[in-house]
């Protein structure tokens, strides 16, 4: 079921009000937002159009945090990939040589990432490289048959996981340079799709949880052709697909299928129009959380696959759990445009994903969690589910994440402003960007975002209109166009102007604000999101408590001591490097507690106080060092509640363990702490 935001909407969507002889504003309900812009591709009949539309890969021109991510992301691990990675390595590579032995699912996770990098970045060798890959990925596909990529047969089967993800690759090198050979190639693979037997279609594990990939690039292919077999073979995707449209149960609870597939049922409604599959996602994300996400951060405790008993806030996700959920809410906030996903999106982005890096993210870990007091390279099983260093920080941490976090911060990033299908612009997440689109009948227009959101209550967007033809094109024609804002749930008394002028937006609890113009060049807008503390406790996992401050999660300050270890001694198992590659430039760290940690907190928000720092110079936030926010607290300690056998923390003790009196205790933002403690045993 939809989220109580969205269906208080619907009580409120006729509310308009007129600001100005020019403005109106308005509560609206995205599903009645008309899709009548031509504009960007949307989904052609009979699929259900979406209310909004992403942006071409480089209309969004990232700034402030977000942008110093993907900069250090790309002078990092995922831009130096193709050096150390053994598994990128180009001699005998499966995407380069025809029967070659490695990289079949690994290249593509990687080039998803880097290649949008090197798009937005406008980077000149990872251009190159982008390059590179890619011919190879068309030249894979001149085969009789239409078949694209390597031939990776098993039992009598061609398992194709790794192709749904060239798919995506190949969208977007479309999205960026128009090449046809792109439809081409898609059109000819999709028709062996089709032909391929259905009995051996999408049977392997991988693919058969992840045919909503799949689908999704289909429907990519009928927006721009039409051509019908298209959705005869979107029928077929949905049929061998894993069924994630069961009341009470999943087809498997490994963490990133969940993550990953739970949409599918959403993606499959486009196609057939049954609301029972639009409802199948939404359960799908409800169910899991309410057995195994009884925790802060956005997602849920399954380490590798979800355990029977195992709920405790000290399970964790992978990263690529992290960026495959800030994908599907990506994906279904386009779709729905629902709160609901934009907010878990955002809480995934700012509280859980930071932390699962070293700040110069040239390291990461496999298994990152709301309750975490010691990173290291001891195996933890059974504690956490896989035997191996899995907690540490390693360029080698696990294979399928090392590769696959490439495209969180790319795509996090072109979701920042969304085309309307009415020809409009929409700022559904927030942070400092600058955007160039077309809105109304084709006019380009563009956005400059300024804020430190989610650190700052304040939001600023200034518009710019292309000059028009009249008189000699020295001055910008106003143009009329909707402007779409979410007011987020969070929030209290929200304020909205334009050019200095009130914008009544007031709701009970969030809602998309409409509001129509005719803009002109210089006008602004700007968006005040009152921030204050709240208090969330998890009835199953002990009454623990969790404090927010608006969309950021608060953590424990623990003083983090670094130790760095060699990298090739504590690799994963599966991991690769490549001949002659320098493990020393590519340090591994354990992470150990430095001051107690064993914490209660008083379910309460009484007596707590925010301190706002500068910040910092370096527009990175996610250190203890940096982080310009801090909430003074009070907390008791529980000796009783130490660390397992393996360096885990314990799980959380009973209300009634024996406490310490209450002491100062400092909170910080959850993204910023590698060492954490965001659900805390209740101090009554």
């Amino acid at each position: 079921m939809r989220n109580k935001a969205f269906y208080l909407s619907l009580f409120i969507i006729n509310l308009s009000f007129v600001v100005s002889a020019q403005t109106t504003a308005r509560m609206v309900n995205p599903a009645d937002i008309a899709a009548t812009s031509q504009n960007y591709v949307n989904n052609r009949a009979p699929l259900s159009p979406n209310p909004f539309i992403k942006l071409p890969v480089t209309s969004v021109t990232p700034r402030g945090w977000v942008g110093e991510m993907i900069r250090r992301q790309s002078e990092g691990l995922a831009g130096k990939l193709g050096e150390i990675s053994a598994w990128l390595d180009k001699k005998d590579n499966a995407w380069l040589e025809e029967g070659g032995s490695h990289g079949w699912e690994e290249v593509p996770y990687w080039l998803r990432g880097y290649s949008n990098m090197a798009y937005m970045l406008d980077d000149k060798d990872m251009l190159a490289e982008t390059r590179l890959w890619i011919e190879a990925i068309l030249h894979s596909s001149n085969k009789d048959d239409g078949f694209l990529g390597p031939a990776n047969d098993r039992e009598g089967r061609r398992e194709v996981w790794a192709n749904m993800l060239a798919l995506q690759i190949l969208q977007d090198y479309y999205d960026y340079s128009g090449d046809a050979r792109v439809i081409d190639a898609l059109t000819a693979y999709y028709r062996w799709e089709l032909a391929y037997p259905e009995e051996k279609f999408l049977r392997h594990y991988w693919e058969n949880s992840r045919g909503g990939d799949n689908l999704l690039s289909v429907i990519w292919l009928y927006n721009r052709t039409g051509e019908p077999f298209l959705l005869e073979l979107a029928e077929k995707i949905h049929r061998c697909t894993a069924n994630w449209m069961q009341e009470s149960t999943l087809p498997n609870w490994h963490n990133v299928n969940v993550a990953e597939c739970f949409r599918e049922p959403a993606e499959y409604y486009l196609v057939s129009r049954d609301p029972a599959a639009l409802r199948a996602t939404y359960n799908d994300f409800h169910l899991i959380r309410r057995i195994y996400g009884q925790v802060p951060g956005g997602m849920f405790g399954s380490d590798e696959n979800c355990r029977h008993g195992y709920i405790d806030p000290r399970q964790g996700t992978e990263t690529c759990g992290f960026v495959e959920q800030m994908l599907s809410d990506e994906i279904l906030m386009a779709q729905t445009g629902d709160l609901l996903w934009m907010e878990n999106l955002e809480d995934v982005a700012f509280n859980s994903l930071p932390a699962a890096f070293m700040p110069d993210q040239r390291s990461l870990r496999y298994i990152t969690s709301p309750n975490m007091v010691q990173a290291d390279s001891r195996n933890h099983h059974p504690g956490i589910d896989n035997p191996g260093p899995y907690l540490m920080m390693n360029p080698f941490s696990s294979r399928c994440c090392q590769h696959n976090h490439t495209m969180a911060w790319p795509y996090y990033a072109q979701n920042l402003v969304l085309a309307s299908a009415d020809g409009g612009a929409a700022l559904l997440i927030y942070g400092d960007c600058r955007t160039t689109l077309r809105v109304a009948d084709g006019r380009m227009v563009t956005l400059d975002e300024q804020t430190h959101y989610p650190f700052d209550e304040d939001i600023s967007l200034s518009i710019t209109l292309e000059k028009g033809k009249k008189k000699g094109g020295k001055r910008a024609e106003p143009v009329e166009f909707p402007l779409y804002l979410r007011i987020p749930t969070w929030t209290v008394n929200a304020h909205v102007t334009v050019n200095g002028e009130s914008v009544p937006c007031q709701v009970t609890s969030g809602g998309i604000l409409c509001i129509q113009r005719e803009w002109q060049s210089g006008d602004e807008v700007k968006l005040h999101f009152p921030m204050n503390l709240t208090l969330r406790r998890w009835a199953l996992n002990k009454g623990s408590v969790t404090v927010d401050y608006g969309p950021l999660t608060l953590s424990l300050l623990i003083r983090e001591r670094y130790v760095t270890v060699d990298s090739r001694a504590t690799a994963q198992h599966d991991s690769g490097w490549q001949p002659g590659a320098d493990a020393s430039k590519w340090p591994s760290y354990e992470i150990y507690a430095d001051s107690p940690w064993n914490y209660g907190l008083p379910p309460t928000l009484s007596g707590l106080e925010v301190e706002h720092l500068p910040w910092p110079d370096d527009n990175y936030p996610f250190t203890l060092e940096s982080v310009p926010l801090r909430v003074h607290a009070r907390g008791a300690l529980i000796p009783s509640w130490g660390q397992d056998a393996t360096g885990l923390c314990q799980v959380l003790p009973d209300a009634d363990a024996p406490r310490g009196t209450l002491e100062p205790i400092t909170l910080v933002p959850m993204g910023a702490a590698r060492l954490r403690i965001s659900a805390f045993p209740p101090v009554e």
